[in-house]
């Protein structure tokens, strides 16, 4: 099958229909071989794939130059590139983040309960694959690996839909998947990559490929995630845009304030996970507000704060009502101050996503409070929002970061990408 698709670039919207299709079909098959797979096979595949990584590093970095090329000539910015860019080290880490899933337990089968009914019938809860996983995403052609493998793991078939700038990039990472399929003599369909830009195709995926397509996972900016929404006629797991906050106690460490607030913003401005609204407590010395905006703005990152913000420099620009719920995924802070761990958390309820928070103080009462009244998907104590990602929660890699309260939330890793049965066992047992 994956021959017979990949040179659909230039077909009209019946052949990728047709083509689409198949793939649908060949997927949902392949997912029943994944269902029962020992997890020898699939360990087989995922070294395999992780070799082929590196040893096609040089084909993967001459696919993603090129995406590199067309991207900065099609007015890309700054941090869109930073998303879409490979490196030795990038690719590196995606053979280890395959190291990592290989090495954890296969979560299929896997009993999380049983029990004895009065009547002597045993009832088990087990961990089962989802079936076939579409998964719609913009930018990272890292996803194509990560998706890849966390899936397979999980005994699950993939449909991958990469975005259109990192076209060349996934599909070279795509190959080195699928000879990892093929070494160990797993269906090639078990991780398919859609063979065309045409943004038809996204539109057949969301209306489930007539069946195959169990669920949905959109990972990328706004307006991607909310078509997948509007339109999916499968179930989907939300991953929404990343308006984070870290709030700055009274009782917070003036160095340690400065050194989290660094890395949560300018780590790497493009993740899911950076920072984009500070808020410090009016209680706290009036030296650590300043201290943190000066550092902020030294650093080269726009300050857009309140009345308070922008009186401790005049470089701060004034924040709109709309900043305060934005993602700039950007070298740009909103930057306000609020009335204790109480007022925080309102702000936090108003106008974050329920993607990722986080507190630093020494008062461990105020640091519980915020951590369970806070309704993110991930609320953190003295680190950095940056630790919003499935690598650094040592599920090697996820596919997104769900924000829903549905299956599953916060970072989508092997176990959250299996459902589960009840085996019931009896002898001979009928209902009065």
């Amino acid at each position: 099958m994956a021959a017979a698709l990949t040179n659909v670039e230039s077909l009209p919207a019946t052949d990728i229909a047709t083509a689409m299709a198949a793939m649908g079909r060949d997927a949902k098959a392949a997912a029943r071989v994944l269902a029962i797979a020992p997890a020898e096979q699939k360990n087989r595949a995922l070294s395999a794939m992780a070799k082929a990584i590196r040893s096609g590093k040089a084909a993967i970095l001459s696919a993603n130059a090129q995406d590199m090329t067309d991207g900065k000539a099609a007015g890309i910015t700054g941090s869109f590139l930073d998303r879409l860019e490979l490196n030795d080290k990038r690719i590196e880490a995606m053979a280890e983040g395959l190291d990592v899933i290989r090495e954890l337990a296969d979560p299929v089968g896997k009993v999380t309960e049983s029990w004895t009914r009065p009547n002597g019938m045993t009832i088990e809860r087990v961990r089962v694959p989802l079936g076939v996983v579409g998964v719609i995403y913009e930018s990272r052609p890292n996803v194509t690996a990560d998706a890849g493998a966390l899936t397979l793991k999980a005994g699950n078939a993939v449909i991958l839909r990469g975005g259109s700038d990192s076209y060349r990039s996934s599909r070279a990472i795509h190959a080195a998947l699928a000879q990892g399929l093929r070494e160990a003599n797993l269906p090639e369909a078990a991780i398919s990559l859609v063979p065309t830009r045409d943004r038809a195709a996204v539109g057949m995926m969301l209306e489930g490929l007539n069946g195959a397509i169990d669920v949905i996972v959109p990972r990328g900016g706004k307006s991607l995630v909310e078509r997948v929404q509007k339109e999916a006629r499968v179930p989907v797991f939300a991953h929404l845009e990343g308006v984070n906050h870290v709030y700055v106690d009274k009782a917070a460490s003036l160095d340690m304030a400065k050194t989290i607030v660094m890395n949560a913003k300018l780590r790497r401005t493009g993740v899911c996970g950076a920072v984009e609204t500070l808020l410090v407590d009016r209680a706290a010395p009036a030296a650590h507000l300043k201290a943190l905006v000066d550092m902020l703005l030294d650093a080269g990152c726009e300050v857009r704060g309140d009345a308070a913000v922008q009186k401790t420099d005049a470089r701060v620009k004034p924040a709109s009502e709309a900043d305060w719920s934005t993602e700039y995924l950007d070298k740009i802070i909103t930057a306000g101050v609020v009335d204790g761990v109480d007022a925080a958390i309102d702000h936090i309820e108003r106008y974050g996503t329920h993607h990722t928070d986080a507190i630093i103080t020494a008062d461990d009462a105020a640091a519980e409070k915020f951590l369970n009244e806070v309704d993110s998907a991930i609320v953190l104590h003295n680190a950095s929002t940056q630790f919003a990602d499935g690598g650094e929660f040592g599920f090697g890699a996820e596919i997104g970061i769900a924000t829903g309260k549905l299956h599953a939330r916060g970072p989508v890793g092997v176990e959250q990408l299996t459902s589960f049965k009840y085996r019931v066992r009896g002898t001979g047992q009928i209902r009065p």
